[in-house]
């Protein structure tokens, strides 16, 4: 067996199948849990795969505009504990590595490390940080948009989104580019629009979706060609499901957003949505070991 009853209840999480269904998928699929979770959706027990697993590493997700508002950014900044995720010095540091990060546009975290911060470098700041506070800190990962910009963040740290627009956001253009970016949030579409879904992404979601339709009794003698329609349907709802201008709007659901993001005037290029820890695995400790291990 190659697989553990830890990979059995991920599994379930993931998937919110049964623990029977989950230790059949591990067992067919060799332990692989990409391939588990593909298992399950064939046999239309699973609705969605959802990879990025449990969130659970603490820290922040800073939005941060420039006084012009031609500059959006994200930063997630992790840490050990959220004790030190609400610390005036952690928070402060996250923010001036913002600012780093919409002054100078670095190309990726390690050149993001080595610029310029107070009076040393933001990787130095970094580590006076950690030996101050006495906790293991890390910056995982930065987004940057110039231009025609918005943001959103919620939940005290917990989620932001950046979006950028072709056109210029004024007044009630501003505020629908800020709705979406709320809807954003919410609902984390994969994709900007049906136009942007890679083509092997496509293929893969046909592939599922055929798989489904042939497991169901009912459809061994259906023809090729009403198959076929069966598929273009469920794309179409893939579409409505994991593509932002293709979903309904949440304040509007007569409109898609598409539609009203044109009623405002507003054609939206890019966006980029980050979950603090999403796709990390908390340190999981035995609470009674943990007592112990103080006291000694």
């Amino acid at each position: 067996m190659n697989f553990s009853a830890q990979d059995v209840k991920k599994l379930r999480e993931i998937t919110s199948c049964g623990m029977m269904d989950c230790k059949k998928a591990l067992s067919e699929t060799d332990g692989d849990m990409d391939k588990a979770v593909e298992y399950l959706r064939e046999k239309g027990l699973a609705t969605a795969a959802k990879k990025a697993g449990r969130i659970a590493s603490e820290g922040i997700v800073k939005v941060y505009m420039n006084d012009a508002k031609n500059v959006a950014v994200l930063v997630e900044v992790n840490s050990e504990t959220d004790f030190v995720a609400k610390n005036d010095e952690f928070l402060n540091f996250v923010t001036d590595v913002a600012k780093v990060v919409a002054e100078k546009n670095p190309a990726d975290v390690d050149a993001l490390k080595a610029e310029k911060m107070g009076d040393g470098t933001v990787e130095e700041a970094l580590t006076a940080l950690i030996a101050k506070i006495g906790e293991n800190m890390k910056i995982r990962r930065f987004a940057r948009f110039e231009g025609n910009v918005s943001s959103y963040s919620h939940g005290e740290g917990r989620i932001g989104v950046i979006v950028k627009a072709e056109g210029a956001l004024d007044g009630d253009a501003y505020e629908a580019a800020r709705d979406v970016a709320m809807q954003i949030a919410a609902i984390n579409p994969l994709y900007l629009s049906k136009d942007t879904v890679p083509a092997e992404d496509v293929e893969h979601e046909k592939h599922i979706i055929i798989a489904q339709i042939k497991e169901d009794p009912k459809n061994a003698n259906k023809p090729d060609a009403i198959i076929e329609k069966m598929v273009g349907g469920k794309i179409n709802k893939f579409y409505e499901q994991n593509c932002l201008l293709q979903q309904e709007f949440v304040k509007d659901s007569d409109q898609k957003v598409e539609q009203y993001l044109a009623s405002k005037g507003v054609k939206l290029i890019d966006f980029v949505r980050f979950e603090k820890g999403e796709g990390l695995e908390k340190k999981e400790e035995n609470f009674a070991d943990e007592v112990a291990s103080m006291i000694k």
